[in-house]
């Protein structure tokens, strides 16, 4: 299914339906079973007036028991119907998230990271929801309003061809003014839906940026933005609404049952005082005659619904489009024979036609060594720790974990060996040893705690109101950044990988936390090969070697005194930041 779905933005409403289209067409069918019965039930009714006329004092019970028949058929019908729709719209929606999950496990995780969690939600949780909706509800009404109408004119062709051309006529007519209250309506839909759009993320913006809008401008930026959104929403409305307004309501007054009334009572009326139609005839064509038009209404709403349906199926194929990354195959996939990383001439940009983030980059890093990547904010050293576990993949180069190539590795070995911890701490709601457990969901109490003790997290979990099996909240939001991020660190003991990855592990902490969280990575590192990624330069003096990245390029590499030595652009990052920690407040400087 994720390759069909593939096809691109172009694709038909219908195309993503096809999983489903076979219970899809079946409510259909059900829904144009039930417009005929319904259709039927009034004709009986219309031969029911014509016994009594004809026969006053004979009750006609076949015909009124037929049109009872007809009535429950038409409801049990609809409501079948219905219930396909449903069941297929459900079904959908499942297979939909299901493929959209699968996809998003196997594309490089800087994708994910990229287009942010946000974006991501709304595809999965919104966008598929809107097909649901458009399943659910919008199936059967196509095909009332397709039956319905042919059924209509065949039956009143068939009581009176004259009668049957007026009401074709009130129908051309209202068709007619719906094609001008529809012109141009395509585009002004996609504008009324993005302007809609842009209104839901400026209030998103405003309600979640509360703290800050109070703190620094009162609101009267954010509230702009939102205002801005608003305007233009509101011009849209009201451009559309002068277009097509006047029209549209003229199109709704044609085609509901009325028009379509008067002109069947003034023609059979008129064929009846010439004794050119007799009453039964014109009876039966009242009761059946007002439906042909009044069941194209739904079109109209419903034409609607599939512009916006369509707005969150482009964005749905936009993702599951999204390359997956290249995995070898089992065969012929190698693993790593040590805890070595090598960079080999590695260049990178994070799109095909973007600027280069990392150019001709090559160093090495022995197994069991501290490498630490330093250099100013968006030199590439952060770009350089998450290339090793395949956020993207390098555009020229090669990087190598163990002697292998990392694009030679299947997924799983290559996590097997490398563990991170990010500045970023990731918590699920779960209890505290899950989290530290998490990827090994064999490990022991013991084993977790052990793991816990090494991060300096042991006392504080103890102390909890259920110690280890405590919840922690959605993200972790029951424990402070400094508990979230040892946590973390437990975790990456307890999987006892080979390499570890650090990026900017220390960064949030205070100063009683930073004392636990140093000895918590100074026992995490203890065997590992270890590429730390630091703005705090005094915590990687004591390292193995330095690389100094400088706007995409590897500048300097040694050993801290060496570089300081040099004055180059570590000397320059080091007396920087010799000068923050001297920095005090006017009033407490000697």
């Amino acid at each position: 299914m994720p390759d069909k779905q593939r096809a691109g933005s172009g694709a038909s409403v219908w195309t993503i339906m096809r999983p489903v289209q076979g219970q899809i067409r079946f409510a259909m069918v059900l829904a144009g079973l039930a417009a005929a019965c319904a259709l039927g039930a009034l004709s009986v009714l219309a031969w029911t007036v014509h016994a009594l006329l004809a026969e006053p004092g004979q009750w006609p019970w076949l015909p009124l028991g037929l049109v009872v028949v007809l009535t429950v058929l038409a409801f049990v019908l609809r409501l079948s119907a219905f219930n396909q729709s449903h069941y297929a719209a459900f079904r959908l929606e499942t297979l939909l998230r299901t493929d959209l999950a699968r996809h998003l496990a196997r594309v490089p995780l800087g994708f994910v990271q990229q287009t942010g969690s946000g974006a991501l939600t709304k595809v999965v949780m919104d966008d598929v929801k809107a097909l649901h909706v458009f399943v659910a509800d919008s199936t059967p009404l196509y095909a009332r309003a397709y039956v319905s109408p042919v059924l209509t004119f065949v039956l009143l062709w068939w009581l009176d061809w004259r009668l049957a051309l007026a009401a074709t006529a009130v129908l051309a007519v209202g068709m007619a003014v719906v094609s001008l209250a529809m012109r141009g309506s395509g585009e002004m839909m996609q504008r009324y839906h993005a302007a809609g759009e842009h209104v839901s993320k400026a209030v998103v913006e405003y309600v979640q940026a509360m703290p800050v809008v109070r703190t620094f401008d009162i609101g009267t930026t954010t509230f702009q933005r939102y205002q801005r959104a608003l305007d233009e929403f509101m011009e849209v409305v009201l451009q559309w609404y002068r277009m097509a307004g006047f029209s549209s309501r003229l199109s709704m007054a044609i085609l509901n049952p009325l028009p379509t009334l008067a002109v069947l009572v003034w023609l059979g009326g008129w064929l009846i005082s010439r004794d050119a139609l007799d009453a039964a005839t014109w009876l039966a064509v009242l009761l059946v005659g007002t439906g042909m038009a009044e069941s194209l209404l739904p079109l109209m709403s419903l034409k609607h619904l599939v512009t916006k349906t369509q707005m969150s199926i482009h964005r749905i194929q936009e993702v599951m489009a999204e390359p997956e990354l290249p995995v070898p195959q089992e065969q012929q996939a190698r693993t790593p024979v040590d805890g070595s990383v090598c960079f080999d001439q590695v260049d990178f940009r994070y799109t095909s036609d973007g600027p280069l983030v990392l150019q001709n980059a090559s160093f090495k890093v022995p197994q069991g060594s501290v490498t630490a990547l330093v250099g100013p904010s968006g030199a590439g050293k952060t770009t350089v720790a998450r290339l090793i576990p395949r956020f993207w993949d390098v555009s020229a180069g090669s990087i190598k974990v163990g002697g292998v190539d990392v694009r030679e590795m299947l997924p799983d070995v290559l996590m097997q060996h490398v563990a991170f911890v990010f500045q970023d701490t990731f918590l699920f709601a779960d209890t505290v040893a899950n989290n530290i457990r998490l990827g090994i969901e064999g490990a022991t109490m013991n084993e977790v705690m052990a793991a816990a003790s090494a991060a300096q997290a042991h006392d504080f979990i103890e102390r909890l109101p259920q110690g280890y099996d405590t919840p922690v909240g959605e993200r972790g939001v029951f424990l402070s950044g400094g508990q979230r991020q040892r946590i973390t660190i437990a975790r990456a003991i307890l999987q006892n990988r080979p390499i570890l990855v650090l990026d900017e592990a220390t960064a949030f902490a205070d100063p009683e936390n930073e004392a636990a969280l140093v000895a918590a990575l100074s026992n995490l590192m203890r065997g590992k090969t270890v590429l730390m990624v630091a703005h705090r330069l005094s915590t990687i003096r004591g390292s193995d070697q330095i690389l100094v990245f400088d706007q995409g390029r590897l500048a300097e590499r040694g050993r801290h005194d060496a570089l300081v030595a040099q004055g180059g652009v570590y000397a320059r990052l080091w007396n920087n930041y010799e000068k923050a920690q001297d920095w005090a407040l006017l009033g407490e400087q000697a």
